[in-house]
Order: structure tokens, then sequence, then C-alpha cells
């Protein structure tokens, strides 16, 4: 492994984990930096790195919401562990359930035309247009929640109806540049979940999808290139895990900052990066 390159892994892994949980888009981010500091490897691998370097960021999600996530636990007494007495949390399993529910619009939309999305959208132009879009689509919804009390105060207040509609807006970040956790807020906002609400639930939605779609890149890895190289896994490996470290605080962050403020500033942030990727990427491009 090139030192220089091992420098360029790790940005790709401070970036994937700072963008996959803040709905500015991972995806378009990553391959926007790649635009302006290439990574050497082949396009099948960064294809790949791309998506599977998410599985540092899915850790996080498991390890900071596992008291959230795991169902099955000791019973307790007056607070006291019953030796060998193991009970189900009905309540986790049915957000398991919502969760599976929310999984399967993006699912197969994603299985069904992911050669084809990956063929014709993964360009700066789309990427700053969905940038763009999504940041206009934030503040006016902000704008028109302002007044509001949002009905959906906690993850439990979400019905399996509910997480089918989340779901659904999920399948608009297949889209490069439009971020699979705001096109899930975004959906959220739209059916009345509070922002902490949604932002939480979009997490808890990552982990079935992000871990689905890093094993099929896997299986198409290794089955068109053969398997990795000595460095290619090193890069996957230390992109993942910075990307674990950097994603417990921009988790810890966003959950904090959805407490107090809206995300409008998400929409601002959003348009002014797709107006700099037009002046910099796409119009150069057209005038080459």
């Amino acid at each position: 492994m090139e030192f220089l390159e091992i420098l360029k892994v790790i940005l790709l892994g401070i970036v994937e984990g700072i963008t996959e949980w803040l709905p500015v888009s991972s995806t378009g981010h990553m391959l926007l930096l790649d635009e302006l500091v290439t990574l050497r490897a082949s396009e099948a691998f960064k294809e790949m790195f791309f998506v599977v370097i998410q599985l540092g960021a899915i850790l996080a999600v498991v390890v900071l919401f596992w008291h959230k996530l795991f169902p099955w636990h000791k019973e307790s007494t007056d607070g006291q562990m019953q030796k060998g007495k193991i009970v189900t949390d009905k309540n986790i399993l049915s957000l398991w359930g919502k969760v599976l529910v929310a999984c399967v619009p993006a699912g197969v939309i994603g299985i069904l035309f992911d050669d084809l999305l990956e063929k014709y959208l993964h360009t700066p132009l789309v990427i700053a247009l969905t940038l763009i879009i999504y940041g206009v689509a934030f503040i006016l919804i902000e704008n028109r929640n302002k007044t509001k009390d949002l009905p959906l105060k906690t993850t439990a207040d979400i019905t399996y109806k509910h997480a089918l509609i989340i779901g659904a807006f999920q399948v608009l970040s297949l889209i490069p540049g439009t971020s699979r956790s705001g096109a899930t807020i975004i959906g959220a906002l739209l059916i009345g979940v509070a922002r902490p609400a949604g932002a939480e639930f979009t997490f808890y939605l990552a982990i079935p999808v992000m871990a689905g779609a890093s094993a099929i890149k896997l299986l198409k890895f290794f089955l068109d290139a053969g398997g990795f190289s000595g460095a290619e896994l090193g890069y996957l490996v230390i992109g993942a895990l910075v990307a674990f470290i950097v994603s417990m605080l921009a988790i810890k962050f966003l959950m904090n900052f959805v407490k107090k403020h809206d995300f409008k500033v998400f929409g601002w942030y959003r348009i002014a990066l797709g107006a700099l990727v037009i002046c910099t990427l796409v119009v150069p491009a057209l005038l080459a």
C-alpha cells in the first residue's frame, strides 16, 4: 500500500462517516471527492469500495443503539438479573418488522435496476441537481412544519404503514446525490414524524439496507474481478475503520442537533454544494 493512497482512503472514510448520517449524500460526496482526489484503483474496486465502506458506519449504529436494537435480554426483578432467564422484547421485534417492511421498496428497485442506475446516473450533473432539488425540499418542508406539532414523537409511534411510506421515499436515494438519510427523513417529516424519531428510524433502516447493498457489491466484485489484492483489502479495512470512528461522532452530533434545530441548514448546504459542483465540474466539462 502506498502512503498517499492510504491518506486518500482515510479522507474517504472521514467523508463517509460524516455524510452517511447527515442528509447531504455520502455517495455523492465520495464520488465528487474521487473526481478531485482520485484513488488509484480499478473502477471495479472503487465501485465496490464506495458502498462496502459503509459497513463501518453500520457498526457505529449497532454499537450506539444496541440497547434499543437487541430484543433478547435477561429478565430482571427489582434491578437484579435472574440467572438463565431470557425474555424477548416484543416492541423491539415489532420495530425490526417495521424496518424490514421499509426496506422492501428500495431493495426490489435496487436489485432490478442497480446496473442501469450506476451506468447512467453516477455523474456530477445528476449529483449536483439532486443536491439542489432536495436541498430546496428540506427548506420548504421545514417552513411548512414550522408551526406544526408533529404527532409521531418516537419510533414506537411509527406504524407499519408509516414505515412503508418512509421506505418508498428511500427509493429516491438510489439516485446519487439524493442521500439515503435525506430521502427517508423528508418522507418521515411529510407524514408527521418528529425530527429525532425520523433520524433514529433512518439509522435503524440503514442496517439491513447497507448490509444488503454491501453483500451484493462484494459478490459482484468477486465474480467480476476475482477477489482483492492485498493493497485493496487494506484500503477497504482502513476506510471502514475510519468510517466507524467518525460515524460514532456524527450520529451523536445529529441526534443532539435535531432536538434543538431543524434541517434547513442542511438544505442550504446542499444547494451551495450543488452550485459549486456545477461551477467546478459540470460547466468546465461542457466547455472542454
